[in-house]
């Protein structure tokens, strides 16, 4: 019976989440059982140029190191954020969701040439939560029953725990530089004054993602209340005075 509930969440997951988180987790496991190296997956511009290892461009992304605490940490908040972000602010625009991952790969990638910087994962994982603290600034959150602070801060905090477990800061900021671009092209600047969409989605990927329509019944739970990990960055909903209706 547990078996069978845990398969019918998994199969509930939205279609975006389901595929990346269990991308990483069967790269991840896969390298654990000795069927794939490290070597075989990490970002290398040389052996991408010259000998064409194309498939480095997506391995870097799903990789997370050997099993143990940081994987399961970010694997935690890689699901948690992607979901919330999936079924919340980009609920029913599942193509402008996959259009994101697109233009979050690419700019890491660009950075990795100019780094050295292997696996790119975790930076993947801060640009989600990032773009979901942007779109929530009026949430508290408690990171692990010890600290108190607004959505915004969370990318910050994980940061400085980051470093606590012995991370090099440059994978962080890469991610939280990448999702503040985005946040600033998708959320800034088409409301400033001339102002104008920049990232545009193709047709064709509305086409495959969005083409069903959405239940008009549906009521989605507030993003905070959700379920999809432990109370790592829980957010309890904040009433603020100044808060838009």
């Amino acid at each position: 019976m547990a078996f069978q509930t845990l398969i019918q969440e998994y199969l509930q997951m939205p279609v975006v989440t389901r595929a990346y988180t269990t991308a990483c987790v069967i790269t991840t496991t896969a390298v654990q059982l000795d069927l794939v190296s490290p070597f075989q997956l990490y970002f290398n511009p040389t052996l991408i140029i010259k000998h064409f290892h194309v498939w480095r461009l997506l391995t870097t992304f799903l990789y997370f190191g050997t099993i143990g605490f940081n994987f399961f940490f970010n694997m935690v908040f890689t699901y948690r954020y992607c979901k919330m972000l999936e079924e919340g602010s980009f609920r029913g625009r599942t193509a402008d969701f996959v259009v994101m991952f697109v233009f979050g790969g690419v700019c890491m990638i660009c950075c990795a040439f100019f780094t050295n910087l292997l696996f790119l994962g975790q930076a993947f994982t801060i640009m989600l939560v990032y773009v979901w603290a942007r779109r929530n600034p009026y949430l508290r959150m408690n990171f692990f029953g010890l600290l108190n602070f607004q959505a915004p801060y969370l990318p910050w905090v994980l940061l400085i725990f980051s470093v606590l477990l012995g991370n090099t800061v440059i994978v962080d900021f890469l991610g939280m530089g990448v999702g503040h671009l985005y946040f600033y092209l998708e959320d800034v600047f088409p409301n400033l004054q001339g102002g104008f969409r920049v990232l545009r989605t193709p047709n064709f990927l509305k086409e495959i993602f969005d083409g069903r329509p959405i239940d008009p019944d549906y009521n989605p739970l507030p993003e905070d209340d959700r379920p999809g990990g432990f109370n790592w960055g829980g957010g309890d909903e904040f009433n603020d005075p100044d808060r838009p209706n």
